[in-house]
């Protein structure tokens, strides 16, 4: 791979236990709202989009985060890093991975049928800042088994879930990672961030 300035960053949230969704399926997602409001969880979130320039995402996130929050950009009621952060969703350039749409329904977004790892590689030829995947776990799992991804952040929530789906599963290859970031916060919310370690031969 092409030693690159733009860092292909993945930030999803997690279960003490592992699991980014509960037993429930794609909708079990309660568990996350105690916390996703935290002060840590929005920190740790505008921490992530300000060096980037391209929100990379699978059409399921894409369809949820494009149509949420960029109307929070204008919400006078809204957290200030939440209205920041949606105005960032609604201008940046937006990636959406599908086999399914053939254009794009959002402004200023790019739709691909090829695998991510392509993707990746082309956006990194481009001029821009951090390329940064938000939320989609199989987007997440195809980079990592294709050693594309330089960061890994998590915020981890104090829940133990038991069960559903987990982002680390068998065919992940091996790989070694330092820890750049680690912070407690409320209600025993952690911000934890890892950068792969490479070989520079």
């Amino acid at each position: 791979m092409t030693p690159t300035t733009r860092r292909v960053v993945a930030n999803i949230a997690i279960s003490m236990d592992g699991y980014f969704q509960g037993p429930g399926g794609p909708t079990d997602m309660g568990w996350l709202m105690p916390y996703a409001t935290s002060e840590i969880a929005r920190d740790h979130l505008t921490k992530l989009w300000r060096p980037a320039t391209t929100a990379l995402l699978g059409r399921t996130n894409a369809e949820g985060f494009f149509g949420y929050w960029p109307t929070v950009a204008d919400d006078v009621d809204a957290d200030p890093r939440d209205r920041e952060y949606g105005a960032w969703m609604r201008d940046v350039e937006k990636v959406v991975l599908s086999t399914t749409l053939s254009e794009a329904p959002w402004a200023g977004a790019r739709v691909f049928a090829e695998p991510v790892a392509k993707v990746v590689d082309r956006l990194q030829e481009e001029v821009g800042g951090d390329i940064v995947v938000f939320s989609s776990a199989t987007v997440i799992r195809d980079l990592l088994v294709a050693d594309r991804v330089d960061r890994l952040s998590f915020t981890v929530f104090p829940e133990l879930l038991g069960g559903g789906n987990r982002l680390f599963q068998e065919g992940i290859p091996a790989s070694r990672w330092t820890l750049a970031e680690a912070l407690a916060g409320d209600h025993g919310v952690l911000s934890i961030a890892y950068d792969r370690s490479r070989s520079s031969s």
